[in-house]
């Protein structure tokens, strides 16, 4: 079949296949430096980075962090290697479980999924900001008292998560706990033991801080 260069309408098939292989390397990233500045100047999109490390700084629990990384690499991973806080867990690195859960301008937030580039700017807290064995929090306090763990992974993210849900709802409906608590799972079935402590919180309230 002959090539079609001649256009109809004022479009060919070759303007097709261009427009679409440039609009391919935007949504990738893999312009050329000058390329790039042109799209950007066209598109009012952000400027492209990488490959390389770039640094960036990010305020998390009230402070802020200085981190060099690559533009791949997620907050939950800039967390863990770069700031050694490790409370958010790595299990399956594919949003299902929710160990990784931090509060992101105060929405839960799976810490995987997002890319640390993107996550500047933003108010980030994690558990090692809102308590530590020496002045827990009021819900990892109920968390211990009621058992509510058992292998310890998923609790940290579980914990984030029913912060994140009283913060936004003080008095949560049963829905609000089954949207706020069921993106994360517990493979050690400790959900009666997380069920009384959001029963605990409702009861006696809970303070942001």
């Amino acid at each position: 079949m002959a090539r079609d260069d001649n256009p109809r309408n004022g479009f060919s098939r070759r303007d097709f296949l261009k427009g679409g292989a440039a609009a391919g390397a935007l949504t990738t990233g893999l312009l050329p430096e000058g390329l790039a500045t042109e799209a950007e100047a066209q598109t009012g999109e952000a400027q492209v980075v990488g490959p390389g490390t770039v640094e960036l700084s990010l305020q998390i629990n009230g402070k802020r962090e200085q981190v060099s990384v690559e533009p791949r690499v997620t907050l939950l991973d800039a967390l863990r290697v770069q700031l050694d806080l490790t409370g958010a867990k790595k299990v399956c690195d594919r949003a299902n479980c929710g160990a990784c859960t931090v509060i992101v301008d105060g929405k839960p937030v799976y810490a995987c999924t997002l890319l640390a580039v993107e996550a500047q700017g933003s108010k980030i807290e994690t558990i090692e900001g809102i308590g530590n064995p020496g002045n827990m929090h009021l819900i990892q306090k109920l968390f211990v008292e009621n058992d509510a763990q058992q292998c310890g992974f998923c609790t940290p993210g579980f914990v984030m998560a029913t912060k994140a849900l009283f913060d936004r709802h003080p008095s949560p409906t049963a829905t609000d706990v089954k949207q706020g608590l069921g993106g994360n799972l517990c493979r050690c079935g400790t959900y009666a033991g997380i069920n009384a402590v959001v029963a605990a919180v409702s009861k006696g309230g809970v303070s942001n801080g």
